[in-house]
Parts: C-alpha cells; sequence; structure tokens
C-alpha cells in the first residue's frame, strides 16, 4: 500500500490546506482529496504536482508518499 503523508507534513510545518493552496496554486478541494489516503485523490497527484507539494514544503517524494508492505 502507498500512503500519503500530506497532513503528516502540513501538521509539522504549522500549514493548512488553504495555506498550501495559496504557495502552489492547487485547489483547496484537490488538496484535501490528497490528504486522505483511501479516497479519489490519488488519481490527482501527477510529477507536477508532486513537485510544486515538494517545492513548497521543501521536501523529497519520499516525505510526501511511503511504501508500506500488505500483511499476507
Amino acid at each position: 500500500m502507498i500512503k500519503n503523508r500530506l497532513k503528516i507534513l502540513l501538521a509539522e510545518r504549522d500549514l493548512n490546506y488553504s495555506k498550501l493552496s495559496k504557495m502552489t496554486g492547487i485547489s483547496v478541494n484537490a488538496l484535501s482529496k490528497m490528504g486522505k489516503n483511501r479516497g479519489t485523490g490519488a488519481r490527482q497527484i501527477t510529477y507536477g504536482v508532486l513537485g510544486k507539494l515538494c517545492k513548497a514544503l521543501n521536501c523529497s517524494v519520499g516525505d510526501l508518499l511511503v511504501y508500506i508492505p500488505d500483511k499476507e
């Protein structure tokens, strides 16, 4: 499973979706969807979006997305 850490990174940086939206040009609604691990937001995460998020949050893709092996 791929888990995104967007909400965690925002909390660590004392940011919210509104502030991040202003920094990146990505709508608050899209950011909110991306922040949900089991929602439709994963479809909105393109390379361009990842680049904008990494630049705004001063992080790497590996900080945003984490691979967690499924328990079998």
